[in-house]
């Protein structure tokens, strides 16, 4: 199989030297990228941390073809990445494991004599007694990958949510997929991240430890395909 996996984050400009950023370390993308590898499929990696899979060790030398890392940084990198890569017509899965930005910043202001003034800029001034921004929506890049990127492999999405019982975190889970049209959906909550997550769709959810979910993500990938054959 021929799969595509993102991994880390995207950065939000604040200007040209500052960005708002997530948590997320694109460790589990790169995890699921190098286990895809090892299992004997074509893989390209989409990630703000390249250098995340080398702490993963390879049955495979990664230098080989069928390995390929792209580098992104922005929203609009990641985005434009990815609709190349599917638009191209030869993958058999997607796995979309990377922390999207749900906003980009469409102004900043500041403040003062009750109105608003922009000062946006390549580096906003320091010297402001305070600032507001403008965020707007980013549009959901998993959902253009069926719609608008025509793509009909299979198909995982990625959801974490914060502060619910693992019912909630099911039921969230699965109206998240079907919005998609994904095949398969990872989900797992801030609080128990590192240590478990549902992997599952309208047949039923696992509950899988952490250190198997790149194993048993791939396997489930590969089934799934070999059925559509």
């Amino acid at each position: 199989m021929k799969i595509l996996v993102t991994a880390g984050n995207t950065q939000t400009p604040l200007d040209r030297v500052r960005a708002i950023s997530n948590i997320f370390s694109g460790r589990t993308g790169a995890q699921i990228a190098a286990r895809a590898f090892d299992r004997g499929h074509a893989v390209t990696l989409l990630t703000s941390r390249p250098d995340a899979v080398d702490t993963f060790p390879s049955a495979r030398p990664r230098t080989q073809s069928g390995w390929s890392v792209r580098e992104y940084r922005t929203f609009e990198d990641l985005e434009s990445a990815m609709s190349e890569e599917v638009r191209r017509g030869d993958l058999d899965a997607v796995i979309h494991a990377a922390a999207v930005s749900d906003y980009r910043v469409s102004g900043i202001f500041t403040h003062l004599d009750g109105k608003f003034e922009d000062v946006s800029a390549g580096k906003v001034k320091s010297s402001h007694p305070e600032l507001w921004l403008k965020l707007v929506p980013t549009p959901k890049l998993v959902d253009k990958i069926r719609s608008e990127w025509g793509f009909a492999g299979v198909l995982v999405k990625f959801k974490l949510e914060v502060g619910l019982s693992e019912h909630e975190l099911r039921a969230v889970a699965e109206r998240a997929r079907i919005q998609s049209r994904a095949d398969l959906i990872v989900a797992n909550t801030l609080e128990g991240k590192d240590g478990w997550a549902l992997l599952g769709c309208a047949a039923g959810y696992e509950r899988i430890p952490r250190s198997e979910l790149a194993e048993r993500l791939i396997h489930a990938v590969e089934m799934l395909a070999r059925a559509r054959d």
